[in-house]
């Protein structure tokens, strides 16, 4: 397992968001070198260094400090969309090779290269900005009905830099079911099941935590 790019994007005006400001950070591109990944600071901003996080609703953040999608997803989506994905190309910091990341439990930690710890919060829910940027039709009911998987938040544990040829390891597995997946399709699909994924509570991004207690108190287990 290992770390195949990281990948950063500038703040760029677009016509396809409705985040303040009209701009957008999603369009990131392999940077090379090593390059510092740490918790957010009281902004709550991207926890990757020079990556720029515009909508700070539903973007950065502790509990959405990087966002990880593995190569072997892209290649599936290259499949299906009939065009080359480079490392970046739905938005994510880090391009895996080897990781089963839409597999991974949440609150399980990945050790990449020699100092960063990071946690795995939740799966990503695509929103108008992605839409827009693949360019696809339907693209939020695809993505979310796709096998491929949504990837993945994390959470920064113990910082450090990270570059390119990294191997990933995991460190540490929690004691629940709860995969990225799951969690996903959950909230996505069948919300029946949301009641389920508050095994996780403890280390679930704070939106989907929310979204689940909600369901829950709403409609009991």
């Amino acid at each position: 397992m290992e770390l195949l790019s990281v990948n950063v994007g500038r703040a760029t005006a677009v016509d396809y968001t409705n985040a303040p400001g009209g701009l957008t950070g999603i369009d990131k591109r392999p940077v090379g070198g090593p390059v510092r990944i740490a918790a957010p600071g009281p902004d709550g901003a991207s926890g990757v260094a020079g990556d720029a996080v515009c909508d700070l609703r539903f973007h950065g953040g502790a509990d959405r400090a990087a966002y990880a999608f593995a190569r072997e997803d892209l290649d599936s989506w290259e499949r299906e969309l009939g065009r080359a994905l480079v490392p970046g190309s739905f938005g994510e910091n880090l391009t895996t090779s080897g990781l089963d990341v839409n597999g991974a439990l949440i609150g399980e930690r990945w050790r990449i290269g020699e100092e960063l710890v990071l946690e795995v919060t939740g799966g990503r829910i695509p929103c108008r900005t992605f839409a827009g940027f693949v360019e696809e039709p339907g693209w939020v009911r695809r993505f979310n009905a796709s096998a491929a998987g949504p990837g993945a938040l994390l959470r920064v544990i113990v910082p450090g830099e990270v570059r390119a040829g990294d191997p990933v390891e995991i460190v540490h597995r929690p004691a629940h079911q709860v995969t990225v997946a799951s969690l996903h399709h959950a909230a996505t699909a069948d919300r029946s099941r949301l009641p389920e994924t508050l095994a996780a509570a403890e280390w679930m991004e704070s939106g989907l935590l929310q979204l689940a207690r909600t369901y829950t108190e709403k409609y009991g287990e």
